[in-house]
């Protein structure tokens, strides 16, 4: 199958409402920031810019107003376990008006492990940050409700990690109870930590065999 790239489509920008194509816009984004993008790539129709970390909103804000980046698709994270800087965490943009992508791509130190959310930009990166604070460690200053979203608080480690082991390691898993409708409508209470080795839940007020 042919990659084509997209078909260009037009966007007013500046004083004098000056229309301009997506790839128009993107060069005018390495021309307004300058050394602000470290490095530019081209891979089959799509720009990726390499930024440090401290100017991330800045280049986020203006993709956002000027070159109507709207639609944050994804926030994704790599461990170069070995290498310094350490991290990197990935952004994937797209314009809803340009039909363009656009990946922004940072590194994040060890040592520092932390870069600024973005998620007063785009609604969508709440999650997607806590996603990767959950599994890679990554702290994003100043979100609103930065907290494990896959793994239970206080769980000590980050999955994907690559020192962390494939088959996992010990860990204290809290007490918790799952209450659920049984198909004769009474409430069951399924204790993970006990029921787990009974593959059952309990109706609510049984008592568990051997409890």
């Amino acid at each position: 199958m042919e990659l084509r790239p997209p078909k260009e489509r037009s966007h007013e920008s500046g004083p004098g409402k000056t229309k301009m194509t997506g790839p128009e816009l993107l060069k005018s984004l390495s021309r307004l920031l300058g050394l602000k993008i470290q490095s530019r790539i081209e891979f089959r129709h799509e720009t990726t810019f390499t930024i440090q970390p401290q100017d991330l909103r800045e280049v986020a804000k203006f993709g956002r107003d000027e070159l109507s980046f709207d639609y944050l698709i994804d926030i994704s994270s790599v461990d170069n376990l070995g290498e310094e800087p350490r991290f990197e965490v990935v952004y994937e943009l797209y314009s809803m008006t340009l039909a363009i992508h656009l990946r922004l791509k940072l590194a994040v130190s060890e040592e520092v492990c932390a870069v600024d959310t973005v998620s007063d930009i785009w609604p969508t990166a709440d999650w997607h940050e806590r996603e990767i604070y959950d599994m890679m460690g990554i702290r994003f200053n100043n979100h609103p409700d930065l907290r494990r979203i896959l793994m239970w608080d206080g769980y000590p480690f980050f999955p994907l990690r690559k020192d962390f082991p494939l088959e996992g390691l010990p860990s204290e898993m809290p007490e918790r109870r799952v209450y659920f409708r049984c198909s004769d409508g009474r409430w069951a209470i399924c204790h993970p930590a006990v029921d787990r080795d009974g593959k059952r839940p309990r109706a609510a007020g049984e008592t568990a065999r051997g409890h």
